[in-house]
């Protein structure tokens, strides 16, 4: 489950909006303490409370709760009603005005719910670390209604919204996320680099290493489930100047031969890497040379010209 909080200014809007896909029978309004479904009145209703804090600015927060497909299958009106409550009393809103809303207007049924954060004895509750007071409350939640969990490792990246968007859509972990884990697990078996791309490669993972004009390794990127990723992509810490710190008795000078190598999708054998790298050393010396040649050519041709150009200031 994910929570998408927002804390803000105008309760009109947000409460215009959901009352909007309730008049399209897109939603349908699950609990509330309000005691009207008048837009415009629960709006002065929340200001009443609100007035108690008149300096307060921003006092409205509204949260989605978004399932897995799975899950929003399974829980009922009341179900939802009951998780919705149990995040705000979670949250610190135990003495505050509410209106929750089930939303049906996508494949996945997902609640918003919109309460003032001034409570009735003009308290204000606090937003400071609400996202991770919210992460550690979704997990309790995820387990008191059993639902389905979405763990993050600690060496995870923040998932984008597409990323999750297609989780809670399917079921299915990130691609990225099985990536990372993936490469994770296999430079945690101290090995070295020709074993590392073999092992990614068992488990559906080509690597390819970028090769900088000087002939050493300055990147790597990956293809996994047909799709390309830069590492420092993937992850952080799956940058190349990572993983090599990472890989068994790594030496740039041994290792930088086998990038045509595994490109090309063959091993050579050390001696065609030797006479590989000799052939690119004569071809960068021929352009060298040829680069040379150019020069001197070139050099009488500039001078015969500035020589004979008249100088600015002096009469001929």
């Amino acid at each position: 489950m994910i929570a998408k909080q927002i804390i803000g200014k105008d309760f009109y809007g947000v409460l215009k909006y959901n009352r909007n896909k309730v008049d399209k029978g897109e939603a349908i309004v699950l609990d509330s303490n309000l005691s009207t479904n008048s837009v415009v009145k629960q709006t002065k209703e929340f200001n009443v409370i609100r007035q108690l804090k008149p300096n307060l600015s921003r006092a409205v927060y509204h949260v989605s709760l978004n399932l897995p497909y799975s899950d929003s299958e399974k829980l009922s009106n009341e179900d939802f009603a009951s998780l919705n409550r149990d995040f705000l009393e979670g949250m610190g809103f135990d003495d505050n005005q509410y209106i929750i809303f089930l939303h049906f207007d996508t494949d996945i049924c997902h609640t918003h719910f919109v309460a003032n954060r001034v409570k009735y004895d003009g308290n204000v509750v606090s937003d400071s670390k609400n996202y991770q007071r919210s992460e550690e409350l979704v997990r309790q939640l995820e387990l008191k209604y059993n639902l389905t969990k979405l763990i993050l490792k600690e060496e995870s990246n923040v998932l984008s919204k597409g990323e999750i968007e297609k989780c809670l859509r399917t079921g299915d972990i990130p691609a990225r996320l099985e990536l990372q884990n993936i490469i994770f697990e296999t430079l945690n078996g101290n090995i070295n680099l020709e074993l590392f791309i073999k092992k990614l490669k068992e488990r559906g993972v080509d690597t390819k290493l970028n090769q900088s004009s000087t002939g050493y390794i300055s990147g790597i990127s990956f293809l996994y489930k047909e799709i390309p990723y830069k590492g420092s992509d993937v992850h952080k810490k799956i940058s190349w100047q990572n993983i090599k710190t990472k890989l068994n008795n790594y030496e740039q000078i041994r290792d930088h031969s086998t990038v045509p190598e595994i490109d090309a999708g063959i091993r050579a054998s050390k001696e065609n890497a030797i006479g590989d790298e000799n052939t690119n050393t004569r071809v960068e010396y021929i352009k060298q040379q040829e680069s040379s040649n150019h020069r001197q050519e070139t050099i009488p041709t500039i001078t015969k010209r500035i020589e004979s150009k008249p100088k600015k200031g002096l009469k001929p």
